[in-house]
């Protein structure tokens, strides 16, 4: 039975970090692209970010480069993403999931690939006010 736990959430101030986790049972993550995407109230699920299987390569959404940073511990089969200067437009539930199409990053935040995607989990609620 494959599961993801995403943790990590909270509310915190405009300008402070977070570093939520992805934590896997059931399917190593290091055989798939790994995506953190997040969903906020009355919004499309949007993706954020992307680590590669292939290469450990990441790319990210425009609103979050140079704010969020994904890696990965294939020890603890765990995907993590650390992000800093948060502000209230980061506010969303966050979620992982596994590409099981691609071990390579699809490089596409506009949805299209999103049902590339499975093994959502229950996600992590961010807050970020003031």
């Amino acid at each position: 039975q494959v599961q993801f736990v995403e943790s990590g959430g909270g509310r915190v101030q405009p300008g402070d970090s977070l570093r939520l986790s992805c934590a896997a049972s059931g399917v190593t993550l290091s055989d798939y692209a790994i995506g953190w995407f997040r969903q906020a109230p009355g919004k499309e699920r949007e993706g954020v970010s992307c680590i590669s299987a292939s290469d450990g390569s990441t790319d990210y959404t425009d609103s979050v480069k140079g704010r969020f940073t994904i890696s990965k511990d294939n020890a603890v089969n765990t995907v993590y993403l650390q992000m800093n200067s948060l502000n209230p437009e980061d506010t969303a539930v966050y979620y992982c999931a596994a590409n099981l199409m691609r071990r390579r990053c699809p490089g596409d935040y506009t949805g299209r690939t999103l049902h590339e995607y499975s093994y959502w989990g229950q996600g992590t609620q961010v807050t970020v006010s003031s």
